[in-house]
């Protein structure tokens, strides 16, 4: 297979094969120079469908295949990535923009998934009771669910379908991903590295798309599960649209991440977390921190310190290795945000950093926001209730730890959160009554390793299971539990009562 990283085409993944839907296609863009680097072909229902029928067909054997089998094909992959995670980060950074040692940091994140899948013949372990009843054993099984999907978001084009496809695949299922059209060529390359790995064909498909491919996955039959990472009103609309489809759902949402820092808190330390967590990747992470929210005193020492820190950021071509940020993915997305900032203004909130109007020489065509720094922001204003998923930072001013906690309870997504402070007790009490999914206790952005799994609460959640780790593994299961005696253990005439342990 060719580089796809540099192609004109880029096109769907079925059966072991590139496919070419040339009915629709869409510009895909350097955001660093604005220049279209190829078009992605944007599959057609027909199309959805041939790579439904390609991983059904390669199920039955899949799925019979033992686990450790499945589990050496998958450690195959693992070196596989490892040798070509330089690659794979290169195409992150040249279609999404953020800066090139940011994406190895997300290729190093979707290696610890497929480490974890690596060890699928344990965790399919089921139980076993002996003598549940006079002569009769019962012991459960996980079995796969068949064809599953995952639709998966642009701001982390390797990361994201990592959280899937590894521990769905390991788990017997076959797979069909649908990643976003704006950065679509990390897609392919890890298509190649599964066939290079020794996968069989119609085991892991890509299908290009958008809307029309996503409702034609939904609406499948023959596809059992989805599983879906982007904004809150598309994770409804999954979530609701699978289920009325008879489908398993794991749908994750937006997010409104805080960070409550509080007087005693280490302020420099402070002052890094908030700079990396709000400005990294230029905030375009479901987990960025995109309010702060500041205990009594603890904005008047941090405001100037986060101001000094925030114009001093380096913002250019995420390929030059000293850079701190990227640009925004789409001209569209860097306008959006950029109406969010004039929005605050207007609301009323102070802008103490104006990242608008923002230029790179060399790349003036580039897609250029810089950092964003609002002082004195309100719940009731529109920055502060919405996720803007762009390098925008909110400082909120409270009195105590109470106020800033009931407003973090308060909002509707819950994502992540997180608490700066050198209180024990601040901290025990936080970690406990915080109603947010992932929570960092002088930690910025509490992304849980592998094996524990991904989720959120509220409104940043659809569905009852988090992403990959155990969780993960449930969500791509179902479970079977079989009891069995044999005749000579049997009793004489027929029994018309619920059996009982006896």
């Amino acid at each position: 297979m060719k580089d796809h990283n540099n192609t004109a085409q880029i096109g769907h993944y079925i059966a072991g094969r590139i496919v070419w839907d040339a009915d629709r296609t869409q510009p895909v863009t350097n955001p660093a120079t604005g220049a279209v680097s190829g078009q992605v072909s944007l599959a057609a229902p027909a199309t959805v469908d041939q790579a439904v029928a390609a991983a059904k067909a390669a199920f039955p054997a899949w799925a019979n295949m033992p686990p450790i089998r499945r589990a050496r094909l998958m450690n195959a992959l693992l070196a596989l990535v490892r040798e070509n995670k330089d690659k794979l980060a290169e195409a992150i950074t040249r279609e999404h923009g953020k800066v090139f040692t940011d994406a190895q940091g997300e290729v190093e994140r979707g290696i610890d998934i497929i480490e974890f899948a690596c060890g699928i013949p344990q965790l399919l372990k089921g139980d076993y009771t002996d003598q549940v009843s006079t002569g009769i054993d019962n012991w459960t099984l996980r079995q796969p669910l068949g064809v599953v999907a995952g639709i998966t978001p642009f701001n982390f084009p390797v990361m994201v379908p990592m959280w899937m496809f590894p521990v769905a695949i390991a788990a017997g299922n076959t797979f069909i991903l649908k990643p976003s059209p704006t950065d679509p060529s990390a897609s392919l390359i890890y298509a190649d590295l599964m066939k290079q790995a020794g996968f069989p064909d119609g085991v892991f498909n890509v299908v290009q798309g958008d809307k029309v491919a996503v409702d034609a996955l939904l609406e499948h039959s023959d596809v059992m599960a989805v599983s879906f990472v982007g904004s809150t009103p598309i994770a409804n609309y999954i979530y609701e649209t699978g289920a009325r489809h008879g489908k398993r759902v794991q749908a994750l949402g937006g997010a409104k991440n805080h960070m409550l820092v509080m007087p005693d808190a280490d302020m420099e330390k402070t002052a890094d977390a908030l700079i990396g967590a709000g400005f990294g990747s230029a905030g375009e992470r479901c987990m960025a921190i995109s309010v702060a929210v500041m205990v009594g005193d603890a904005a008047d020492k941090l405001i100037p310190v986060l101001k000094a820190r925030a114009e001093a950021l380096l913002v250019k071509n995420g390929m030059e290795l000293d850079a701190e940020m990227g640009p925004i993915v789409t001209a569209a997305a860097r306008d959006r945000i950029a109406g969010y900032i004039a929005g605050g203004v207007e609301e009323g909130a102070d802008l103490i950093v104006d990242g608008r109007g923002y230029s790179v020489a060399g790349h003036e065509d580039g897609f250029w926001l810089g950092p964003t720094l609002f002082d004195k922001v309100t719940p009731k204003m529109t920055i502060y209730r919405e996720e803007i998923f762009g390098p925008v930072l909110s400082c909120v001013r409270v009195a105590t730890f109470a106020e800033g906690l009931k407003l973090i309870n308060d909002h509707e997504f819950g994502n992540g959160v997180s608490l700066f402070t050198r209180d024990g007790n601040v901290a025990r009490e936080f970690g406990r009554q915080v109603q947010v999914g992932m929570v960092g206790i002088n930690v910025p952005i509490p992304v849980p390793m592998a094996w524990h799994g991904f989720g959120g609460w509220k409104r940043s959640l659809f569905g009852d299971m988090h992403a990959y780790g155990e969780e993960g593994v449930r969500f791509y299961t179902k479970q079977k539990s079989i009891m069995q005696r044999w005749p000579e253990s049997i009793g004489e005439g027929a029994e018309f009562t619920m059996p009982v342990s006896k």
